[in-house]
């Protein structure tokens, strides 16, 4: 039996790419208990901060985690099954938004630039005081992930 090629250990400028070039990844928080709590998140990538920013209600299991556990990891796939990154760092929860406007309603806008039309903006705003939206922010410290070079 022959053995195929061998994972290539991906960059940090291509695991900051693969970061950018996708929307969607798992989000590890750390449960009381010690196991992973995994969850599908919607992301934006900030390559120069190095800051992963996730929007997210005030009452989720992931935000009392992370409150006393900052410790968090994101796993992205690739564009195929055989490449991801991760990123890995610490996370800090925002403020809840409370009045429409505020520097965590700023924030999230800034998330969604683009594809919130200028003239729904109030209405977004206040939807994100009503959900009682709050910003999580991963500081990544260390990216990792391989991507595996298969002619098919």
């Amino acid at each position: 039996m022959s053995q195929g090629p061998a994972p290539r250990v991906l960059s940090d400028e291509a695991l900051s790419e693969l970061l950018g070039g996708q929307q969607f990844g798992t989000l590890a928080t750390n449960k009381r208990s010690g196991h992973p709590h995994l969850t599908t998140m919607l992301y934006k990538w900030d390559p120069e901060a190095r800051v992963l920013r996730f929007s997210t209600t005030a009452d989720r299991i992931k935000v009392k985690q992370l409150r006393r556990d900052p410790r968090a990891a994101l796993h992205v796939s690739g564009g195929d099954v055989w490449s991801f990154a991760v990123a890995e760092g610490e996370a800090e929860v925002s403020e809840v938004t409370t009045v429409p406007g505020d520097s965590t309603g700023q924030e999230l806008l800034a998330m969604v630039r683009g594809s919130v039309d200028p003239a729904d903006e109030d209405a977004f705003l206040q939807q994100l005081v009503d959900e009682r939206r709050v910003v999580i922010r991963l500081k990544v410290q260390r990216l990792y992930g391989t991507a595996l070079d298969v002619n098919g």
